[in-house]
């Protein structure tokens, strides 16, 4: 099995999530508050018991989501292997291999994702982003169609149309170095040496 290095939460889906579960959850209390008038009507639940029903279920439909959320906040991560690096997220999980790799380098989020280019809503989700050290991970090719990765992943992974992921975490230098340590170490490595058999020629000669 691959040596596996520490696993790194991507900043970007921790910041997304942390944005939409707070609001979710309290949009899911107040649909269940206006619900319980209509259960406590008793002629009410009896003649439309679909009014409080359809409000409490989708109160409980949302509250489930934001409690997910909450709950998958850290679970979309970068991992270096020994020979690939691990980029997952809730609904992908892409392995690649260090033979893509052609530059390990940082920059600023600031300097990658410029505040007069973003719209509105961009500047809202990534703002409190813009200080941290971004790794940026050049490669000779997408491991899968770039199509494929935008339905997937979010915008800010990329910061023009060459073939690049744009990692965010809090702890880039630790990733970075790791990320260089596992790619250095595989580079390096000898060739494997084929086992030799246990018997000398000398025990296959025949015997007076």
């Amino acid at each position: 099995m691959s040596k596996a290095g520490k696993r790194y939460p991507l900043a970007i889906y921790t910041r997304m999530l942390d944005r939409w579960w707070p609001p979710l959850f309290f949009m899911g209390l107040a649909l269940m508050a206006v619900a319980w008038p209509f259960y406590q009507d008793l002629y009410g639940r009896l003649t439309s018991p679909w009014r409080w029903m359809s409000l409490a279920g989708l109160g409980a439909l949302l509250i489930f989501v934001s409690l997910l959320m909450l709950i998958l906040r850290k679970s979309a991560y970068v991992q270096a292997f020994r020979d690939y690096f691990r980029l997952a997220t809730p609904f992908l999980r892409l392995n690649v291999s260090y033979r893509r790799v052609t530059r390990v380098s940082s920059a600023s989020a600031a300097t990658l994702f410029p505040v007069r280019r973003l719209s509105g809503l961009q500047r809202d989700i990534i703002g409190p982003l813009l200080s941290l050290t971004a790794v940026v991970i050049e490669l000779n090719a997408w491991p899968v169609p770039r199509p494929a990765l935008n339905l997937f992943l979010s915008p800010f992974f990329f910061k023009d149309k060459t073939p690049h992921f744009v990692i965010l975490v809090e702890k880039w230098m630790s990733f970075s170095t790791e990320l260089e340590s596992m790619r250095s170490g595989r580079e390096t490595r000898p060739p494997a040496i084929p086992e030799q058999s246990s018997q000398s020629i000398l025990t296959r000669l025949p015997r007076k």
